[in-house]
């Protein structure tokens, strides 16, 4: 069950949504991850409640939050300052409640704060990038893929062979060979084929958070 709690962002607040894994009277070390909204939707969105919550296991606690402007009930995302000064807001909590590393994660737009904060020196345990918008649709000659090579810490990516935002062959060409990159495909669009491979991946991040750890 997830705790609500609210997250400062300047003289707003934004809601945030926490899930500890196993059992939560356990007050040792635990491992945080940031998972962070796409740009059409909000923490509330099905297929990342089902993703919070099947992360959440073990010594995992994780984090969802809205964006300034969801929380308005605004449609339009903010400028890209006030997306970054939300996630690192969030991300702040999230450090003050675990006492080990932060995983930032993130699905799509949200996904690629997460990089812009760990480019900058944001420590970072690793990275989760579920459908990485590596151009806005249909223009592929706009690439969002500057300031990966200044990442440090390792990167997981579920990329879609259909995604209209990260077309296969710049993929392959600008992320792929980063030295510390993993690469999960699946045959899909942006949706990463929704509910059909949700179990996949959660057990796939999962299981490469537990190598980070180890």
């Amino acid at each position: 069950m997830s705790e609500e709690v609210r997250i400062a962002v300047g003289e707003e607040t934004v809601t945030g949504r926490m899930v500890r894994g196993g059992d939560s009277r356990d007050q040792g070390e635990r491992t945080g991850l940031l998972l962070a909204h796409g740009a059409g939707t909000s923490q509330d969105h099905p297929r990342l409640v089902e993703l919070r919550d099947g992360l959440a296991v073990g010594v995992l606690t994780v984090l969802t939050f809205n964006y300034l402007y969801p929380e308005a009930a605004r449609k339009r995302p903010d400028s890209q300052p006030l997306l970054l000064s939300a996630h690192r807001a969030a991300r702040d909590r999230l450090v003050a409640e675990v006492r080990g590393p932060v995983v930032l994660a993130g699905r799509s737009m949200g996904g690629r704060m997460g990089t812009y904060l760990a480019a900058a020196g944001e420590p970072a345990l690793g990275l989760v990038l579920y459908a990485y918008p590596l151009h806005p649709p249909g223009k592929p000659e706009k690439l969002r893929a500057d300031h990966l090579p200044a990442i440090t810490a390792p990167m997981l990516f579920f990329q879609g062979t259909r995604d209209p935002l990260s077309r296969m062959e710049l993929f392959d060409r600008y992320v792929r060979p980063l030295p510390n990159v993993t690469v999960e495909l699946l045959e899909a669009d942006h949706s990463l084929g929704g509910a059909r491979n949700a179990a996949r991946l959660i057990e796939r991040t999962v299981q490469w958070i537990g190598k980070l750890v180890r």
